[in-house]
């Protein structure tokens, strides 16, 4: 079983927080790139071909009126 090692990095107020200084003075559009960026890592894609979206999960139904 992995267990969380909190011995690495440095606890402070997230106030203080560098980077959320910086992330904040950013463009919306830098924010998403960085994000998407992220998501490929994490899921193991190329940012220059993501995949495609299972339509089997998501589908649009029309609503009654």
């Amino acid at each position: 079983m992995y267990k969380l090692d909190r011995s690495i990095g440095i606890a402070h107020k997230l106030e203080e927080d560098p980077y959320k200084t910086y992330w904040q003075h950013q463009p919306m559009i830098e924010r998403l790139k960085a994000a998407f960026y992220l998501n490929s890592v994490a899921f193991n894609f190329s940012v220059s071909n993501p995949p495609k979206m299972d339509r089997h999960f998501f589908s649009m139904h029309k609503l009654g009126s």
